[in-house]
């Protein structure tokens, strides 16, 4: 059946929202809800209205996601293996500083690395389930999994997020003299790299190379692979427009008889 492109328009945000929970990285985000709103367009003769709309998109969104993003998580992060979080919960010798584990969790950019730590298919569950309210049943619809395989993804996901949460107490004592957290420096290497820091910013992140054990190599291979690109430039590649404006441009496509279509931005 047809898609109400005013619908779809008003998920949009909330689908931003909870790409952007999963990857911390806005413009992966903005991706991800780019091509969730074009493969619904351009697959609306499958949705039949036998669900709701917006959880016909979080399917999509889910299966953009593991096309874009899981290979790209197991390079990028080291994951907490769930299994082995699970047998830890199940050893009674097992235990964490609950008072550290709250604490740290109690602060929003903490949280969100640790989340980043759990496998995609965990980390989504916990974030659809304990952030964005869905229930077991629909999180398992959404996934097209069973019941039983959605209620052991959220048990295993928020065992290993407190032993995330735990391991990152005991990183952070052990690192608490290197300036900025891993996190912090490396989203700014890019703008560091082409000098597009203010002074302040700059500084910190210079001083967290100069002290932090694993940043530095990373930022070597930025460099290096900087300037292979450069042998690759090409003077009429065109930068893509940002989300609001790709998404306006997709929807006003797709309701093309409509005087009105709906617009993102204010």
């Amino acid at each position: 059946m047809p898609i109400d492109t005013a619908e779809l328009s008003a998920a949009l945000p909330r689908l931003y929202r909870y790409a952007l929970r999963l990857s911390r990285d806005p413009d992966l985000a903005a991706d991800v809800v780019q091509d969730t709103a074009e493969r619904a367009l351009a697959r609306s003769d499958q949705w039949r209205g036998e669900v709701p709309l917006e959880r016909w998109l979080y399917r999509i969104a889910h299966n953009v996601f593991v096309d874009r993003v899981r290979r790209a998580d197991r390079e990028s992060v080291r994951e907490i293996p769930v299994e082995e979080a699970e047998a830890d919960w199940r050893d009674d010798d097992f235990t964490v500083d609950a008072e550290a584990v709250v604490e740290r969790a109690a602060l929003r950019e903490e949280l969100q690395d640790a989340l980043l730590r759990l496998p995609f298919v965990y980390r989504a569950t916990v974030v659809l389930h304990d952030i964005e309210g869905f229930t077991v049943p629909r999180i398992a619809e959404s996934f097209d999994i069973s019941l039983p395989a959605a209620k052991q993804r959220l048990r295993r996901g928020r065992m290993a997020l407190v032993r995330a949460l735990a391991e990152g107490h005991e990183r952070r004592r052990a690192t608490r003299d290197v300036p900025l957290r891993c996190w912090d420096a490396r989203q700014h290497v890019s703008d560091y790299l082409d000098d597009r820091l203010d002074a302040p910013t700059r500084r910190a992140v210079e001083s967290h190379l100069a002290t932090c054990p694993t940043c530095p190599p990373l930022y070597a291979a930025l460099v290096g692979v900087r300037a292979e690109l450069d042998r690759l430039r090409d003077p009429d590649t065109v930068v893509p427009p940002e989300l609001a404006r790709r998404l306006e441009a997709t929807l006003a496509g797709a309701g093309a008889t409509d005087p009105h279509p709906p617009r993102l931005t204010g």
